[in-house]
């Protein structure tokens, strides 16, 4: 048996692409939350990503993106090692701080120590990595970065943080 063809007509092609369908439909699809961190000449920095994902088992790999423009990525394009922390429902305020360009991210109000490498570790969170850079990759005004873990904790309490329609929301049963 053959897969149907879906017949379209003018007004139901849908709309053109562009990057405001692209952020349209991307309000629709729920993301976990991320803080991805590193160090730029021993001084911390990170910011909030929403495009953390798992590239491979095997070696261990994930990826995330970047916009060329951020603050964050001279120290992100320069540095080997960076820290991925899976943030937790309870994290909500550490989101939007990291989020928040100009902020100071690691005041006082930002509990972290250093990690493996170096790599600025942050507390509380449900799980984190210190990951190799192994790629950056152009993709339009993005890099998409691609690290191999190579250390680790994932024993955080708690539920994940959920970015969706354009604000932080917890999990609901």
């Amino acid at each position: 048996m053959t897969a149907p063809t879906a017949q379209y007509s003018r007004s139901s092609a849908g709309r053109p692409g562009t990057p405001e369908l692209l952020r349209s439909v991307f309000r629709r699809h729920a993301a976990g939350v991320a803080v991805i961190t590193a160090q730029d000449g021993g001084r911390p920095v990170g910011f909030t990503a929403t495009s953390l994902n798992s590239v491979s088992a095997d070696p261990p790999m994930l990826s995330f993106t970047i916009g060329t423009g951020s603050s964050s990525w001279p120290a992100i394009r320069d540095s080997d090692h960076l820290g991925v922390h899976i943030l937790g429902e309870h994290q909500q305020e550490l989101a939007g701080l990291f989020a928040r360009s100009g902020a100071d991210r690691f005041g006082p109000a930002t509990g972290w120590s250093p990690g493996p490498y170096g790599v600025p570790v942050l507390d509380g969170v449900l799980a984190w990595l210190v990951c190799r850079a192994v790629a950056r990759v152009p993709a339009g005004e993005h890099r998409v970065i691609i690290g191999e873990a190579v250390a680790g904790d994932p024993a955080g309490e708690g539920r994940p943080l959920l970015y969706h329609q354009g604000r932080f929301n917890a999990l609901r049963d």
